[in-house]
């Protein structure tokens, strides 16, 4: 609104050193400085284009009084704006004429005196609002000796130094409301205030501290350039060796998968070599046989058509017995041979392999996400809260037997009755806890529902499975924090310190947020509105994992 007045002023002033306006500034708008768009007339009689009155307007829609930016005649309520019909047919008359609005003074004051070259002002008059040169300045003190105006050094923006209510000099600054006031404003709207003169006022407002804040600023910020650099730099150089070290490793693997692949061929053609040499060997001795037992034939043939029986007798003992088969082994030959099998392994290596690199790519791209110059400001909002939302599942190998998962491993409730869940390393045995699947080692905001009694906590996975004591339960150890809900209370709990934590009705629903790398850890309670039930602020050491204890008849949702 100030900015807006000052344009006005501005305008104002233009004509103030003795000349008429022209018909061409009867039809500029006093806020743009431009023709008239949709020209619109106040009952105090000043013309404005629509749009801009509104938009003066709408910035004092709290007060809800409304003011002409020139005369400061006010309105309540809001007038209804009309756009005046006779203006905006002058208005097309002077825009078809080509004539264009004045252009803003020159930044260097220049004396109103002057006619023709203007010289450059040396002093102004705030009573006169003129500006005058050395010469025309002499001339002013020869003709009015005894007039006791206000002059000071020509400065530039004069209608700043003028009372936009009264037209008359800022002579006066008001503590009350911290402003430059003339001396008609001490009987109106600062009537009553505590109130100096503007020597006295800046007085009182020495530079001294603000320059050594500033100081203090521009050190900081100077730190904050540097560190900012060389974080800049250490990036670059971390980025390029990550990027050199990356390809070896790649390579490498490559290799190595080359190398398994050469060695599955040569075993397989070694395999072929050898089988193959076997059943050769053995066919050609069965050949030799076969040609041996067919060269017989012959002399058995002939022998059966014979008619003399001593020649047969005598015959057929020699021909009767068959060769001696040279130790042929009897053999079974295997009807469905293939190498099918090595092809089925390979393809389930390559299922596997594949598995593990996705699962190892998200790792490694969660990993470089993490790398960043500038640390993430904490959120303030849930909208900004949920921009840091992660996905997570239970995970059935750390759960408790008396806890049943359900609604894809998201969901967890305690059960009476022992689930069927196989023997596993990471399964709590004693406390009816259970670890979600995925870690946290960034920046991420997860929500739960719960109901009954039921203990919220983050954990490192290297925390105790195993017995009912201290080193496996949430919160009593260094390895897990916890955060204990109730409908009676609520508590949060470090290395077996309990801190009693203020009570939030109404609230089912849970919001964490955790960064790992700035060590914040931030329990809410989520309604209608966010309510910060603990923070903590620590240097976690490894990946952590959240987790849930859940009493009897009590249950958690992931949401």
């Amino acid at each position: 609104m100030k900015r807006i007045v000052c344009k006005v002023l501005h305008s104002r002033n233009r004509t103030m050193a003795g000349a008429f306006p022209s018909n061409q500034d009867l039809f500029t708008c006093p806020i743009c400085l431009d023709l008239l768009k949709v020209p619109v007339t106040l009952h105090c009689g000043h013309s404005y284009c629509m749009d801009c009155i509104k938009d003066c307007w709408d910035q004092e829609d709290q007060k809800r009084v409304y003011s002409c930016p020139q005369c400061r005649q006010t309105f309540t309520p809001r007038p209804v704006l009309n756009k005046n019909n006779i203006f905006a047919e002058l208005v097309e008359q002077i825009r078809k004429t080509g004539v264009q609005p004045v252009a803003p003074a020159s930044a260097e004051p220049e004396c109103d005196v002057c006619t023709g070259r203007k010289l450059k002002a040396v002093k102004s008059c705030l009573e006169c609002l003129v500006y005058y040169c050395e010469t025309h300045y002499k001339a002013y003190n020869e003709l009015y000796p005894g007039r006791k105006h206000k002059v000071v050094d020509a400065i530039g923006q004069l209608q700043e130094r003028i009372c936009s209510q009264h037209e008359k000099p800022l002579e006066v600054f008001c503590r009350t409301d911290q402003s430059c006031v003339c001396l008609l404003c001490l009987a109106d709207e600062h009537k009553g205030h505590d109130t100096v003169s503007t020597s006295v006022g800046r007085s009182e407002k020495q530079l001294g501290e603000t320059k050594r804040r500033s100081q203090q600023r521009i050190q900081e910020r100077e730190k904050e350039l540097q560190e900012l650099r060389k974080a800049v730099g250490m990036l670059k150089s971390s980025a390029q060796t990550a990027v050199e070290d990356s390809e070896m490793i790649f390579t490498e693997m490559i290799r190595t998968i080359e190398r398994r692949c050469s060695e599955v061929k040569e075993q397989i053609r070694a395999q072929e070599k050898a089988e193959v040499s076997r059943a050769e060997e053995h066919l050609k001795r069965l050949e030799q046989e076969i040609a041996e037992l067919k060269w017989r034939d012959p002399d058995l043939k002939q022998l059966s058509l014979t008619d003399d029986h001593i020649h047969f007798l005598k015959t057929f003992q020699s021909v009767s017995e068959l060769p001696k088969s040279k130790d042929l082994p009897c053999i079974s030959v295997n009807k469905s041979l293939s190498f099918e099998a090595v092809r089925r392994s390979v393809s389930t290596l390559q299922r596997q392999l594949e598995d593990f690199c996705n699962l190892e790519a998200m790792t490694i791209s969660a990993a470089v996400t993490e790398v960043q110059a500038i640390l993430p400001s904490e959120p303030t909002t849930r909208q900004e809260f949920l921009q840091y939302s992660c996905h997570f599942t239970l995970d059935s190998n750390t759960a408790h037997r008396q806890l049943h998962l359900s609604e894809g491993n998201r969901r967890v409730e305690y059960r009476i009755e022992l689930q069927s869940y196989p023997d596993h390393p990471d399964r709590f045995d004693e406390w009816w806890q259970v670890l979600c699947r995925e870690g946290v080692s960034g920046c991420c905001y997860w929500e739960i529902e719960w109901s009954g009694l039921v203990y919220i906590a983050v954990s490192y996975k290297n925390i105790s499975r195993k017995g009912g004591n201290d080193n496996s339960f949430f919160g009593s150890n260094d390895q897990s924090w916890r955060l204990r809900l109730s409908s009676s209370s609520y508590s949060f709990c470090h290395k077996n310190k309990e801190i009693d934590l203020s009570l939030v009705a109404s609230s089912n629903r849970i919001g964490v947020y955790l960064d790992y790398r700035a060590g914040i850890l931030a329990l809410y309670s989520i309604s209608d509105t966010m309510t910060l039930l603990h923070r903590v602020q620590t240097t976690f050491t490894h990946t952590l994992y959240p987790g849930f204890w859940l009493d009897v008849e009590s249950s958690v949702k992931l949401v």
